[in-house]
């Protein structure tokens, strides 16, 4: 049914603007039965004890990664809307079901070694969860009552499919970030809300979720990075910047709120994650600003706030930060100049200020044309990127849809820019 619809490729928007209501993204929901707390075996090469050895810090990590991709609108799809849960409604609800309900096929190995085989060094695994926790009982058919959700127990058929994924990263050698995905964002599904009521009410299954995800992998080496959470949002589902979707565009008290709220989660997560046991101690972690917002634009006094306000929950040394950016290809010449000042502002807000290294986790162009004028912005985003010792994931579009079963290149050209700057390492 619906289905047709949600197969659009989804595109981020770009860099903030003073109209910046809306961002990308569809949601997630499902629902599950029982869960298992229990730590999973690691397949192939993906677990495998570390020894005595340390596992490597999240700066030479972030270096080591090289150009990374999302494998997205895949294990994060999700009906996204109360009012119309038309997966739960529709469909039996297995994760075939999920995984293929936003337009793309089945994931393979054969895809992530092309990536592999390509040169890029990182895959970001976005998952939605809240679909896959407890019970979730719709009302009329194929409403649903979030009021109601039960349960804090993970599908194990879905966290084995996901296991399965991260599995095929991990053995082609590359690095995987793992996440909670759309369980945040501007949906009405979304449970993650940046606020300190809104931490309070969560916290309790937002640290069963990770307890349950930690516990799963805790034996799996360096190369798995736990990502909290993707792009969490205010009561008012702001973008750019806390309470900037409110009537008055800026509300100074419930903006700390929200920033205070990151902050918390952030906290929970850490200690969760630290206290898992097995590798998990020493893993590499990464916490994200209010709505992965990276302080784009300079048309407001408080786009720098989700960066200024950010604190990291531990000391530095396994910890990164991760925002996303993205921008309009064909405008490239004219924003060239905030491309670099994004850069300048990680090195300040975050490599500096914090101590520790930076991600960007979701980057494009805002199309998925592969011209000339993503060519040309995506080999500059990328050399920057390289040059800066940060990690920057391009979002979808290089291989898409059928493309993806196949597999094959949908965009080749833009691919071939992002990875040039990697040549030879």
């Amino acid at each position: 049914m619906a289905a047709s619809v949600m197969a659009a490729v989804l595109i981020a928007p770009v860099a903030c603007s003073p109209t910046d209501d809306w961002h990308d993204g569809q949601e997630d929901v499902t629902e599950s039965g029982t869960g298992d707390e229990s730590g999973g075996e690691s397949g192939g090469e993906s677990g495998g004890q570390e020894g005595d050895r340390e596992f490597e810090t999240a700066e030479q990590a972030v270096v080591n990664m090289g150009a990374g991709w999302n494998l997205g609108n895949t294990l994060d799809s999700n009906s996204g809307d109360t009012q119309n849960m038309w997966i739960e409604a529709w469909s039996s609800r297995t994760t075939k079901d999920y995984e293929t309900a936003w337009g793309q096929p089945v994931t393979t190995r054969e895809l992530i070694h092309m990536f592999k085989e390509a040169g890029f060094g990182a895959i970001r695994v976005p998952v939605t969860w809240y679909p896959h926790m407890g019970t979730i009982t719709l009302y009329d058919t194929k409403k649903w009552d979030p009021s109601t959700w039960s349960g804090t127990q993970v599908d194990p058929l879905w966290m084995a499919r996901v296991q399965e994924v991260v599995d095929y990263v991990i053995d082609e050698g590359l690095y995987c970030i793992l996440n909670v995905h759309h369980d945040t964002g501007a949906s009405d599904t979304a449970w993650l809300i940046a606020g300190e009521e809104e931490f309070s009410a969560a916290e309790y299954r937002f640290r069963a979720l990770w307890d349950q995800i930690a516990g799963r992998f805790r034996d799996y080496g360096e190369k798995l990075l736990f990502e909290a959470y993707n792009e969490m949002l205010d009561k008012y589902d702001s973008w750019c910047f806390a309470s900037f979707a409110s009537d008055a565009r800026y509300d100074a008290e419930a903006a700390q709120s929200a920033y205070n709220g990151i902050n918390s989660y952030a906290r929970a997560f850490a200690e969760t994650v630290r206290s898992s046991g097995g590798n998990n101690a020493q893993r590499n972690i990464i916490v994200n600003t209010y709505g992965g917002c990276s302080g784009d634009g300079t048309w407001s006094s408080h786009l720098k706030e989700p960066l200024s306000n950010l604190q990291i929950p531990e000391e530095p040394g396994h910890i990164a930060v991760q925002v996303h950016s993205y921008w309009d290809a064909a405008k490239f010449s004219s924003q060239k100049a905030d491309i670099d000042l994004l850069f300048k502002n990680l090195d300040t807000y975050v490599v500096k200020r914090l101590g520790v290294p930076a991600i960007i986790g979701e980057w494009g162009g805002s199309a998925n044309g592969d011209d000339g004028a993503n060519v040309t912005f995506a080999g500059y985003f990328s050399r920057k990127a390289k040059d800066s010792g940060i990690a920057a994931y391009w979002w979808m579009g290089l291989s898409d849809g059928e493309d993806r079963a196949v597999p094959r290149w949908s965009m080749p050209l833009t691919k071939d820019a992002i990875l040039q700057p990697y040549a030879g390492n």
